[in-house]
This record gives C-alpha cells, structure tokens and sequence, in this order.
C-alpha cells in the first residue's frame, strides 16, 4: 500500500537512526518501528488494585448507607 505521510522530527530521526544502524529501506524502518509500538502495548502490566486500610469498615450493599458513613466520618 503506498500513502503519504508526514514525519515529526523526533519520528524522522529515529527512522533514519533504524536506516543506518539496520541497513534497512524508508518502509522497512517504518514498519519496525511500527510493530515495536504494537508490541509495546500488548506486554503492558496486568492491572493491579491498589489498596489501602482506612480504619473503616464498610458495608457497600447499600450504596446509600455507605456514603452516610462516609460522610459521617468526613464530618468528624
């Protein structure tokens, strides 16, 4: 597929890098750069909940009667 695009200075400059350090072609350094980028987003981190004791125990079944706690301990 041929299509014309426009590179930002930081984009071009690490296609030219890929170019001289690999020996390779305008859309063979694309395209690695370009799957290096899909990669990267696919081996992220599996999310993690982060936690934290507050001292307060709370039943969350009822939406309304944990926000009356709640703010009740804000009040204080």
């Amino acid at each position: 597929m041929r299509t014309t695009v426009e590179f930002d200075d930081d984009t071009s400059k690490a296609i030219e890098a890929l170019r001289r350090e690999r020996g390779l072609g305008v859309s063979e350094a694309i395209n690695e750069l370009v799957r290096r980028g899909l990669l990267a987003r696919q081996e992220g981190r599996p999310f993690a909940q982060r936690t934290a004791a507050l001292g307060v125990r709370l039943d969350v079944s009822s939406i309304a009667d944990a926000l009356e706690v709640l703010d009740a301990e804000t009040a204080r």
